[in-house]
């Protein structure tokens, strides 16, 4: 048997249900607040370690060849409190400029490191900071990075970057700068609050401090309905790996979980690095209260802790079965 968490769990938003996040459904982070940043006059800065640095404007960004990504965008939470359990995330298709595109028209270096700039800036933890600033690797960025311009179809808001943010698939949202104002070709990684100092965790087996970047395997639950002896449960699994499998516990509450049951699982939606619909109809003894968890599984064998991490799996709560025999769904 394994303990059940004492997690409060509440039904992710209803919009989240669809294999597209509506854009007025996904989170808004804003360390300093949101940016408002005009497209008119907007410019892009390329320098550093390039052979020819420019600056390019909206229209200039939107005549390269463009690419459209569909993919998760995941906060990684609080980064005071790393190992806060934490689930704000949406699947998105993104359009944009390949950063390699630009990057080209540089004449970038091979330099191991893109350093990325966004025009918000202010107070935060009680540290002025006159920029957003985030390192990334230059190589993974060149491959798969694009300079969005639009979420699913229309122009981004200001809440999630206007004109232009970075995004890179399979990389946590704090690395996908909003409100981009610069691009710089380093051969180090620069000192900062949002670089060196924040969102770092230890690695696994060796313990050394690393920088928040590739998804974890994580997952959100959508649906839990009851009815009869059969509990469904449903949502989404993703990570940075592709998501090899899902699996729902369930239990009287409040002893724990017995046995795990493999849920169905639907392809990627939009491409590999999309989320996966997972289904599970695990059965349920008695009409009394009981728990489920649910936890899922990547190819590089990853798996969702049990508790003491940002992605612990959390425990749903389900009340007793309707007296009257009908089903219920939370």
């Amino acid at each position: 048997m394994v303990p059940a968490e004492t997690t409060k769990w509440q039904p992710a938003p209803a919009r989240l249900a669809a294999p597209t996040t509506p854009v007025d459904a996904l989170y808004v982070i804003g360390h300093f607040g949101i940016a408002h940043v005009p497209a008119e006059g907007w410019r892009l800065r390329v320098d550093g370690r390039v052979d020819r640095p420019l600056e390019l404007d909206l229209d200039a960004l939107r005549a390269l060849p463009d690419r459209t990504v569909h993919a998760v965008l995941e906060c990684f939470g609080n980064p005071l409190r790393p190992d806060e359990p934490t689930r704000r995330a949406g699947n998105v298709v993104w359009r944009g400029a390949p950063v390699a595109a630009v990057l080209d028209l540089a004449g970038a270096s091979d330099g191991p490191v893109l350093v990325a700039q966004g025009h918000d800036r202010g107070v935060f933890d009680d540290t002025p900071c006159t920029e957003y600033l985030k390192d990334l690797p230059l190589d993974v960025v060149r491959e798969r990075g694009i300079l969005a311009y639009e979420m699913n179809g229309e122009p981004l808001t200001a809440e999630h970057g206007h004109p232009v943010r970075l995004f890179v698939p399979g990389y946590f949202g704090t690395n996908n700068v909003k409100w981009l104002r610069s691009l710089t070709v380093s051969d180090r990684r620069p000192e900062h609050l949002f670089t060196t100092t924040l969102y770092q965790r230890r690695a696994p087996g060796t313990g050394a401090l690393e920088p928040v970047r590739d998804l974890d395997v994580n997952s959100l639950v959508t649906e839990v309905r009851r009815d009869g002896p059969v509990l469904r449960v449903a949502g989404w699994a993703w990570g940075a790996e592709p998501v090899a499998g899902v699996e729902v516990g369930v239990g009287p509450a409040p002893d724990g979980v017995g046995d795990w049951v493999g849920a169905e699982l639907s392809p990627a939606v939009g491409g590999p690095f999309g989320w996966r619909r997972f289904v599970a109809e695990p059965s349920v003894a008695g009409s009394g209260a009981c728990v489920a968890l649910v936890r899922a599984r990547d190819a590089a064998g990853r798996c969702q802790p049990l508790r003491g991490a940002r992605n612990a799996v959390v425990t749903v709560s389900v009340p007793s079965a309707s007296s009257d025999g009908e089903s219920c769904t939370w």
